[in-house]
């Protein structure tokens, strides 16, 4: 717009984009490939670029299913930070993707033997 000489702010262009219901970036490169298709227009290398950037097979394929408490449990591990005397911290978390039941246990290590105790003592005697 502004090699045209029309000065719009960054508000205008929301209200641009809300109007034609083109507010975020998918439905603006759908609305782009649609006008392609109907009217033949050439269009731009960055534009081209953007098109193939949102091809289908980088989207998302939906959630994941679980069946049943304890099927599928998230594992993670946090730093909390550094105690005098006892050194760095770290929480380590895990919930359960079925019923949202979360357990947590504070360690002052990150590996893989605190991951398989907090599973041990906490999550597998739960379910």
């Amino acid at each position: 717009m502004r090699n045209r000489g029309v000065v719009l702010s960054p508000s205008g262009v929301r209200g641009v984009w809300l109007r034609n219901n083109i507010e975020t970036c998918p439905k603006r490169l759908k609305s782009l490939s649609d006008k392609v298709s109907k009217e033949n227009i050439i269009l731009s290398d960055s534009q081209v670029v953007a098109l193939e950037r949102a091809r289908p097979s980088k989207a998302s394929h939906g959630a994941i299913e679980t069946f049943y408490p304890g099927y599928l449990v998230a594992q993670d591990t946090c730093y909390i930070g550094h105690l005098q005397g006892v050194g760095f911290v770290y929480l380590q978390t895990a919930i359960d993707t079925y019923s949202k039941v979360a357990f947590a246990k504070l360690y002052v290590r990150k590996n893989a033997v605190v991951a398989a105790d907090l599973l041990r003592d906490k999550v597998v005697p739960f379910f």
